[in-house]
């Protein structure tokens, strides 16, 4: 049922432009086949999909097609680049490229492990010369330099054979690699156990020297849910209030304070789910914490690491700033033909800093504190503004690169909808009925309003407290380039509970070109879309109610 209309006050609302990473770049990338992102990390051109500090210095090393635009077996290499503040990046050469059997149809996903003697050394699927997946190791060729440049894979690689049990093109991914209690190494590595409709898994796998590994008798966590799950990683956290230590390696005992994530990307949703619990170093098992929203035995009922279009997420150890970082990947989803006509795709999305919930049951996150270095200028602040119900504010002198604040009051709560827990099971399709509460904000939008994305919130009501939801409505991409260009349009969004709000400080949202990301009320919800505006090429934003 649609609730009564909820006048809003814009309390503050604060939009400042963010300075380009390069300043001969002009404010829109048109290549006529879409506008490129210009503060969001991706290569120059081509394709791409772990990340390091080291010595000081921040290395991205992503999947890279070198010789064009499309992800493709026999081509992937590992790309990389370096940066001082994991905002502004130099791209170097290639670190690993497909040169020996056991790599020689590609380099695909894995991860960097900083050792204890402080040299770094990269684990990654090869795809073999029989296109079979094996687990290789590569070290740099000279540690002490601090961009590592160059490096080198051992002869005795691979480093571990796929298993008898497992097809040959379902074992990749090896996480960053911890050190248990006994002192032993472990890495996760997804498979599919049991053949071709087996059972979606993490495994762990043992050793002294990142050399000879051996298989654990029982996997770290198993779904049969699941067609296959990709890029496990497993990392400590800590409430806000306690003494962090340094969380690199997950094998910190588990706590009251601390716990464990387990993130999987699950393949048949295209989706990262995680969970918060308990890791056994012994067992070398995962379990999850009983929570009476969600199905511990299946992940695709665990939260989501982001509401939008993102997979392939990979967190590391800031040891620098003693926090851990997040990155997500997103694809394309338009045509092959415009990937090609553009000359790149895919993008990472803004790095965010990740740390467990005072609850004990899901995580926190925002852009990392260095973003705020691209602010140019304020060049809107709005104070005390009124939304009227069914009005539209326009905002005035916006870019299409900015960072926007936005803290919204509500002068009565009493008309406030009324909730339904069943909403909790699909909250897209709540997104989808809007309603008459609904207030927010028209990002992107082309001046006659053909084209915009809208993020608005929606207050319920539920035994005496709080339900906000969170959603960004793409359904006004114009329908013909959809059928043409096979863009991901809908609803995204979801809830988070508050015990009694007036003021709600609601949202930080940094629109880059053809990018919007969203944080929601102390940061427990994520929303990322990655869009190509076709009609806004000067782009509006406004607010309503």
């Amino acid at each position: 049922m649609a609730g009564l209309p909820l006048a809003a006050c814009v309390l503050a609302f604060h939009l400042c432009l963010l300075l380009l990473l390069s300043s001969s770049l002009p404010a829109v990338v048109d290549h006529g086949v879409g506008i490129r992102p210009a503060y969001h990390f991706l290569p120059a051109k081509n394709w791409q999909n772990g990340p390091m500090y080291h010595k000081g210095v921040y290395h991205l090393f992503y999947q890279y097609n070198p010789l064009g635009a499309m992800w493709g077996t026999g081509n992937l290499s590992w790309g990389h680049s370096v940066s001082r503040d994991l905002v502004n990046w130099v791209a170097l050469h290639t670190a690993l490229d497909p040169t020996a059997p056991f790599d020689a149809n590609g380099c695909w996903s894995g991860s960097a492990t900083v050792l204890p003697s402080g040299v770094p050394a990269l684990l990654y699927t090869g795809i073999d010369a029989h296109k079979v997946q094996v687990q290789n190791v590569a070290f740099p060729k000279n540690p002490a330099d601090p961009f590592l440049r160059e490096w080198v894979k051992p002869s005795y690689n691979p480093v571990i054979l796929h298993p008898a049990d497992v097809p040959g093109d379902s074992f990749r991914d090896p996480s960053t690699a911890w050190i248990g209690s006994d002192g032993m190494w472990r890495i996760a590595v997804a498979a599919k156990v049991g053949g071709p409709m087996g059972i979606a898994s993490a495994l762990v796998y043992r050793s002294k020297e990142l050399r000879r590994w051996k298989r654990n008798a029982s996997p770290l966590y198993t779904s049969r849910a699941a067609i296959m799950v990709e890029c496990p990683d497993l990392f400590p956290v800590v409430r806000p209030d306690t003494e962090e230590g340094r969380l690199d390696y997950a094998s910190i005992a588990a706590t009251g304070a601390v716990r464990h994530v387990l993130k999987l990307s699950v393949m048949n949703t295209t989706q990262d789910y995680y969970a918060v619990g308990r890791y056994d170093d012994t067992a070398d098992t995962f379990t999850p914490q009983e929570d009476v929203e969600r199905n511990i035995d299946d992940c695709r009922t665990w939260r989501r690491i982001d509401y939008g279009h993102v997979y392939a997420s990979k967190s590391f150890f800031d040891a620098g700033k003693n926090r851990r970082v997040l990155w997500a990947w997103a694809n394309e989803s338009d045509s092959q033909a415009d990937d090609i006509a553009r000359g790149w795709s895919g993008v990472q999305t803004v790095p965010r800093k990740v740390w467990l919930d005072g609850d004990g049951k899901q995580l926190r996150q925002w852009p990392i504190e260095e973003i705020e270095t691209l602010r140019r200028k304020q060049v809107i602040s709005l104070l005390g503004a009124q939304v009227n119900a069914g009005g539209i504010n326009e905002i005035v002198g916006a870019g299409a690169q900015a960072d926007v604040e936005a803290v919204f009051e509500i002068p009565s709560l009493e008309e406030a909808e009324s909730f339904d827990p069943i909403w909790l099971l699909d909250p897209q399709k709540l997104c989808a009925d809007k309603g008459a509460s609904a207030f927010g904000l028209l990002v992107m939008a082309s001046s006659d309003l053909r084209e915009y994305t809208s993020v608005f919130f929606r207050v319920f009501k539920y035994n005496q407290k709080y339900k906000v939801l969170m959603c960004t409505d793409l359904t006004s991409f114009p329908s013909q380039l959809v059928g043409r260009n096979v863009f991901i349009t809908g609803h995204y969004g979801d809830f988070v509970n508050l015990k009694m709000i007036s003021r709600l400080s609601l949202s930080k949202v940094l629109i880059g070109v053809g990018v919007q990301d969203l944080r929601r009320y102390n940061a427990k919800n994520k929303v990322w879309r990655y869009m190509k505006p076709h009609f806004a090429k000067f782009m509006t934003h406004t607010l309503f109610g």
